[in-house]
């Protein structure tokens, strides 16, 4: 038996370069959309399935810059896996999450946080590349240091290329 929920995460990106990042509607903090992947499901399709269930942003509003080429657990302190895990997943340990980078194409007014009727958030930001590390919450927030640091070279890749446009 595997000791971590298989997991997706994304982050997405604007024009400015800036990052969609969510309050929980648990009000105990931030995070980018995620979720777990169901039996049969890939990883790109499970990402796809997630954000469109929590932000409301369908496949066709995302450019998928980079899949990360790892997978990055985190631990869910003991305390918290009740109200982290359904029933049927307390027995994992933690999370391990396939990530993704994504720019957004839509428009901000098309991020939908309550279309699916397991509403996860209650507001979102668009906040800056590092935001996440100090704003996060606590358990994740090595997560969030490692794939943000694994995609720093395709994100400033990005921005320079979205800044090149716009001249």
């Amino acid at each position: 038996m595997t000791l971590y929920r298989p997991n997706v995460g994304i982050i997405i990106c604007n024009d400015e370069g800036k990052l969609l990042w969510c309050k929980r509607k648990s009000g105990d903090g931030w995070q980018f959309p995620q979720g777990g992947i169901d039996e049969y499901e890939a990883p790109l399709e499970a990402v796809i399935r997630e954000t469109y269930e929590e932000v409301g942003i369908e496949e066709n509003k995302l450019k998928f810059i980079k899949e990360n080429d790892r997978w990055i657990n985190y631990d869910v302190p003991k305390e918290k896996i009740p109200k982290y895990f359904s029933l049927k997943n307390r027995k994992f340990k933690g999370q391990s999450q396939k990530w993704f980078l994504a720019k957004y194409l839509g428009l901000d007014e098309e991020i939908n946080l309550s279309l699916h009727n397991q509403i996860e958030f209650t507001d979102w930001i668009w906040a800056s590349y590092w935001h996440p590390i100090a704003a996060g919450v606590e358990f994740k927030r090595s997560a969030y240091r490692e794939v943000l640091t694994d995609f720093l070279p395709f994100y400033r890749k990005y921005i320079k290329a979205n800044f090149l446009r716009r001249r």
